[in-house]
């Protein structure tokens, strides 16, 4: 494929770019009295309103153009098929296939791949049974209270999300934790929580190899023994995610007791697989099959859809259009529900570890923008917090706002308050306020002409700032497996588009290697050839640890 700058209907978006650059959406809101509407899609519990964007049916088709010469639909039809699309690892990319709901085979060399992938979600929905009834008990009778998840990661991150999302519906007898941070204290203020007779371990861990992952399990595997005292009592308390039997063994874990996943699920795609046993203990095999069944209507609509009424398709291609031509470094996840509060870091892990790359696939280096910086809150608090940089700052960075219409289990007038800042910060985003509403609403008010010509400049918007507004139906199992399947979709839309492999990581790996060499000269076992910086700062912490 060429760069993306050479194609034709790149070259077609940027003289379309020149022309629309500095209209405002004011204008195209009073020119379309039907741009709400017709801008707006609905699939499954999802609802997106992008009506509130800065383009107009010609962008709209220049992008589509532009997604046909990327040839975005082979592309999609190419994952789903199990082609080794992960091109750097020589790997097929299937995360749909563990949420399928068809009766069709998902073939990878000729093998269908289904019939393992029921295999360990009947083996998952089992041992959560076992849990849930307390037909699995501790090594002193009693029922598990207490869940710990070790991992790192995409083995950490997408279960923290759903059990937080999801609370309202988890087992009411078990807590949930979330062990990913080698500090120790985060470790130690989960083990001073928790009793050994009653928690179970869950070791997420593909290779059984992460230095983070094991650093941990070893100390809660230690912690552990010296309350138990018999290394027997381990198979009772500990679990393991992952593909290394060798390593589980060893570690003092059953290997009944070992939920496989495979190199062709991603890390931060992997909820849906056996990494994701915490959320089907915490939720129960119903509900997990509902999150699943959520990613999969998603799945459908994606790769059934028309591109001009495709839900990831639209919000992938726009996403391109701010990133690529207005120099939109940056994008803005803001979900209305505290339950969502972990979902903006779970789409930062999982868009800018996809995306966040300079190379094509031939290995040429790009010479336009790839992946957004993501971040973001919870709307009520960001709006008391960094709104102030959207509304009136020097960036453009578009936002994502997300809620549920259900008021189901909130306070009575609470959810009309949120919605009603969800659609207010959206509008304002779009309208600002211009000097000339300014003068009028302060000479209403009272105040000087004096005032006014000193302080109106002050209380300008520009307006003209993006949005797109996400609504759940509710937030229940269903709805956030098609939110997430969603984001899945729309960062794959924008890899095919940049031409770059959305599915490694190599860098992650640099600093993953200069730790363990710097490790051994902290340990005083050897030493290595630094630049001076890094000298500098090991002498410092041997000499703060002397003694």
């Amino acid at each position: 494929m060429k760069s993306l700058t050479h194609l034709n209907s790149y070259k077609e978006l940027h003289n379309h770019f020149l022309n629309v650059k500095d209209i405002h959406m004011r204008d195209l809101f009073k020119e379309d009295q039907g741009r709400g509407t017709r801008y707006f899609l609905e699939t499954g519990d999802l609802k997106l309103d992008y009506s509130k964007n800065r383009i107009n049916d010609e962008t709209l088709k220049l992008l589509f153009n532009l997604a046909n010469e990327c040839s975005l639909k082979e592309k999609i039809t190419a994952m789903f098929k199990g082609e080794k699309i992960n091109t750097t690892e020589n790997r097929a990319v299937l995360h749909t296939a563990l949420r399928n709901q068809g009766n069709y085979p998902i073939k990878i060399d000729d093998m269908d791949i289904m019939p393992n992938v029921r295999e360990v979600l009947t083996k998952m929905q089992n041992f959560s049974d076992a849990l849930k009834t307390g037909a699995w008990l501790g090594y002193t009778n009693q029922v598990i209270t207490d869940v710990v998840n070790i991992g790192i990661g995409g083995s950490d991150l997408g279960a923290l999300m759903v059990c937080e999302a999801l609370k309202n519906f988890g087992h009411p007898r078990l807590r949930m934790h979330f062990v990913s941070n080698v500090d120790g204290t985060q470790l130690q203020g989960v083990l001073n929580q928790v009793h050994p007779e009653t928690t179970l371990f869950i070791v997420a861990s593909k290779t059984f190899s992460t230095q983070e992952t094991l650093t941990n399990a070893f100390t809660a595997r230690k912690w552990f023994l010296e309350h138990a005292l018999d290394e027997k009592h381990i198979a009772k308390h500990f679990v393991a995610v992952s593909t290394n039997k060798e390593a589980v063994k060893e570690f003092g874990i059953d290997l009944e007791n070992m939920f496989e996943f495979w190199n062709w699920v991603g890390g931060r795609y992997s909820l849906w697989s056996a990494i994701g046993l915490a959320i089907m203990i915490y939720l129960g095999k119903e509900n997990f099959s509902s999150l699943l069944e959520g990613a999969y209507l998603m799945d459908e609509h994606f790769y059934n859809a028309p591109f001009e009424k495709n839900m990831p398709v639209l919000l992938g291609l726009i996403g391109v259009w701010y990133i690529n031509f207005f120099d939109a470094g940056s994008h803005i996840i803001a979900p209305y529900d505290s339950v969502l509060k972990y979902l903006p870091k779970f789409i930062q892990q999982l868009d800018m570890e996809s995306n966040g790359k300079q190379v094509r696939k031939d290995g040429k280096r790009v010479d336009y923008d790839t992946g957004p910086i993501i971040w973001g809150d919870v709307g009520i608090n960001a709006q008391h917090a960094f709104f102030q940089l959207l509304h009136q700052g020097t960036h453009l960075s578009p936002i994502d706002l997300i809620a549920s219409l259900s008021r189901k289990g909130s306070l009575p007038g609470h959810h009309e308050i949120l919605l009603s800042n969800v659609f207010a910060q959206a509008e304002a985003f779009m309208r600002g306020k211009t000097l000339e509403e300014v003068q009028k609403e302060m000479s209403n008010k009272g105040f000087s002409e004096d005032q006014i010509h000193k302080l109106a400049p002050h209380r300008v918007f520009s307006g003209n700032r993006p949005s797109n507004i996400i609504l759940l139906n509710e937030i229940n199992p269903k709805s956030i497996g098609s939110l997430v399947a969603l984001y899945e979709h729309k960062i794959f839309v924008q890899g095919v588009v940049w031409d770059i492999n959305s599915f490694d990581q190599w860098g992650v790996e640099l600093g993953k290697e200069l730790a363990k060499t710097i490790l051994t000269e902290l340990q005083g076992k050897e030493n290595h050839d630094h630049d001076s910086s890094t000298k500098h700062l090991i002498q410092i912490y041997k000499k703060a640890n002397l003694n």
